[in-house]
């Protein structure tokens, strides 16, 4: 469980989280390698060489079979839409049985295909290529993941793609159970058992995915026989290919909702901005790193605007979506990568799903965290003072920490960056760009060394930690939260503040207090409050 539903549990009705959209390859290992395939069709098809009618003739024998299926089937054969394919074929599926084939888009894309290289008649050899073809996409109503499609490139090695969504799947298992569950735009928004809910969810399986590619692979590629598969290697294994995941809180009323979300959205577009305050992958950024690494705020011209955070060929989402007379709408947090290989340890094979499911699970925790701390940071009495002292280990004096100090503050704003909290590590040279950014300085006026000077302060309060063996350091979770009451602390009260007092915007008096936002209501009546005590306890500004 996370801080953030903790401390707005009363407003949320449901909590749950799951994987969304599942985007898979297919492809026969054996036969990436063109001497393989040559030895597949010597060795157990009597046919050698290959050469390039031969492999035309293979697709071609396929293109008849998906005809020859159409008609003994009435299943529409469908040329690509100009629309997105998904809402074209909706009306395919108000009526499906399971396990039918809606309909077939025949469309061009590119695939990983077999090429004869050699002239007829002579020595040849086969090599894998790149190529656009015509590949066909069925679309299936499957049995366990409901809407389902298939792509299957006709040409040998029959690459093919499957794309599942795991809402669909727990809702069928859910009815399976008998428990009433209500689906809004491919999110659950109402469940009579929110843990029967939760527990489906984490129970899927690379085998669930497994199952369901064999049983349609197996049965829209009739090339190789069922001893071929079984035997000789030729069966299809599964790689993600994209994959979303995400955690979903069901408030119970949208106004609640739109004035949390519109906190969150001001909020990281001011604490250290949204190119800064980039989002916690858990993942270590080094200089090698030359993929994307950002957070941006978009769609802001619409209703809905979302928190957007880059990293590699991954991105985090924050938005908020639906919303009736029945639910109040739904606040997610969506982790989408096209390349699960970002993530330290985690391979593509589909039976790396747990790895999968706990990082994204972890990554979506700490963004809930964080932003909970963003909103609201507990400081216990005396802490500010106790972090202000020095600290003394061994017979080393460490200076403490101060709340007007730049080079600190600057320290703190670059390590509570989102890009670290989920990269989880960093090294002292890949913070140090941020640091001179937030100051402002040149590499000559502030250097590195000063640099570790000034984040051994935050070693000896025990913010950052240093991983045994490494050159890497980590910032703690108290680390985080005393960061954020630091600079909420310098920019969101000192500096405003004294900059309200000391050199006060002339036009401001003009401008009359009911036509100021909130937050300078607030600073206003803050002002006044500290004059009116400067008069009562007897002290004078001198002339």
């Amino acid at each position: 469980m996370n801080a953030f539903y903790e401390h707005h549990q009363n407003s949320i009705s449901m909590h749950y989280a799951c994987f969304d959209r599942i985007l898979l390859d297919a492809r026969i290992p054996a036969f990436l390698d063109g001497a393989r395939a040559m030895g597949f069709f010597s060795h157990d098809r009597g046919l050698f060489p290959v050469h390039k009618n031969d492999l035309v003739k293979i697709s071609t024998d396929y293109e008849r079979w998906v005809r020859e299926q159409v008609q003994s089937s009435q299943c529409p054969l469908l040329e690509d839409p100009e629309e997105r394919r998904d809402k074209f074929m909706e009306p395919y599926f108000a009526s499906a049985q399971p396990d039918q084939i809606v309909g077939i888009i025949k469309a061009r894309e590119p695939g990983r295909i077999m090429t004869a290289v050699g002239l007829k008649g002579k020595s040849t050899h086969l090599e894998s290529k790149f190529r656009w073809v015509n590949q066909y996409n069925f679309y299936i109503q499957d049995r366990d993941f409901g809407p389902i499609f298939v792509r299957i490139c006709p040409y040998f090695p029959f690459s093919a793609r499957l794309c599942l969504n795991q809402h669909d799947w727990i809702a069928n298992r859910l009815r399976q159970q008998g428990i009433e569950v209500q689906q809004r735009d491919n999110s659950f928004v109402a469940c009579c058992d929110p843990n029967a809910l939760q527990k489906i969810a984490d129970a899927l399986t690379a085998q669930d995915l497994t199952a369901c590619g064999r049983k349609w692979i197996d049965r829209l590629v009739p090339f190789f026989s069922a001893h071929e598969r079984n035997h000789l290697g030729c069966e299809h294994r599964f790689y993600f290919k994209q994959l979303e995941f995400c955690d979903n809180l069901i408030f119970r009323e949208r106004a609640v909702l739109d004035a949390l979300h519109d906190r969150l959205l001001d909020s990281n577009r001011k604490l250290g901005s949204p190119d800064q305050v980039a989002v916690v992958f858990g993942q270590r950024i080094t200089r090698q790193h030359n993929g994307r690494l950002q957070t941006t705020l978009e769609d802001l011209h619409l209703g809905q605007p979302v928190l957007r955070a880059l990293f590699k060929h991954s991105v985090l989402k924050n938005y908020v979506r639906g919303g009736n007379t029945e639910f109040g709408g739904v606040d997610r947090v969506e982790v989408a990568t096209n390349d699960v290989t970002d993530f330290r340890g985690i391979l593509k094979g589909v039976e790396n799903l747990p790895l999968v499911r706990e990082r994204f699970s972890q990554i979506t925790t700490n963004f809930r965290n964080a932003q909970q701390d963003i909103l609201q940071t507990f400081l216990d009495r005396g802490e500010l003072h106790h972090l202000a002292q020095p600290t003394v280990t061994g017979q080393k004096r460490v200076p403490g920490l101060k709340l007007d100090n730049p080079r600190q503050l600057g320290l703190m704003h670059a390590l509570v960056a989102f890009s670290h909290v989920l990269a989880g590590h960093f090294t002292t040279s890949e913070v140090y760009p941020r640091v001179l950014q937030a100051l402002g300085f040149t590499a000559e006026q502030y250097k590195l060394n000063s640099l570790r000077y000034d984040l051994s302060k935050l070693r000896a309060k025990a913010l950052v930690e240093k991983i045994p063996r490494s050159r890497r350091y980590r910032l703690t979770a108290e680390g985080y939260r005393i960061s954020l009451i630091y600079l909420k602390l310098f920019h969101k009260l000192y500096a405003p503040l004294t900059a309200g007092m000391i050199h006060p915007f002339a036009g401001d008096r003009l401008c009359p207090v009911t036509r100021t936002s909130t937050l300078d209501q607030l600073y206003l009546a803050v002002g006044q409050a500290l004059d009116n005590l400067i008069r009562e306890i007897g002290l004078e500004v001198a002339a």
